[in-house]
């Protein structure tokens, strides 16, 4: 399994700077890290008693490295989970919160497993998930993987602003696709023509 604060260093890095771009609900972001983050963590980077875009502008990587690694990967329940589905559902979780997990839990009720979708990792979904990666040792983190490609172009459907993260303006995968293939093996990565069809029915 790839280092997890490795990893949380490359969220880091992918997600960039300061951006509040108005088609992202998240708002005011800093390496991923949103105003509404800052605030339910109560971080006053500014020490003025306040929490506004001027705290989120103060984020260091360091900051946003120690927020990924404890709020979205020890405090989920995330390192508790099969090895093989860490990596991708704490880059997950960090891209769509407790979505990450009903994501996984979906996909282990496909397999059979009895869980809840609720998006909280307790002992009956860490349970499913060991079960599920026993049974399937070598497919469980590329079948998660589809799953996570699956609701990037489905919530592109119903969003249509949301459409160019899913599909860049030359019509090629965009960064939610990409990102999500990052985790799956290179055998079940979408052609160039299967993303074209797949997103055929949206508007320019």
């Amino acid at each position: 399994m790839q280092n997890i604060h490795q990893l949380a260093e490359e969220i880091v890095a992918r997600e960039g700077g300061y951006v509040n771009d108005p088609d992202d609900p998240g708002g005011a972001t800093k390496y991923g890290v949103t105003l509404g983050t800052l605030r339910r963590l109560g971080l006053d980077k500014t020490g003025d008693g306040r929490l506004t875009e001027a705290d989120v502008r103060r984020l260091t990587r360091a900051d946003a490295v120690e927020i990924y690694l404890r709020h979205y990967y020890q405090s989920p329940k995330i390192d508790q989970l099969p090895d093989a589905l860490q990596a991708s559902v704490f880059d997950m979780y960090v891209n769509a919160g407790s979505n990450a997990v009903k994501i996984l839990q979906r996909l282990l009720r496909q397999m059979g497993q009895q869980v809840v979708v609720d998006g909280v990792i307790g002992p009956q979904t860490i349970q499913a998930a060991e079960i599920a990666a026993a049974a399937a040792p070598s497919h469980l983190s590329d079948a998660y993987g589809i799953a996570r490609r699956n609701y990037y172009y489905r919530l592109a459907d119903q969003r249509p602003a949301s459409r160019k993260y899913a599909r860049r303006r030359n019509g090629g995968k965009g960064g939610w696709i990409r990102r999500a293939e990052e985790f799956i093996s290179p055998r079940y990565h979408l052609s160039a023509d299967e993303h074209s069809r797949r997103v055929s029915g949206w508007s320019a």
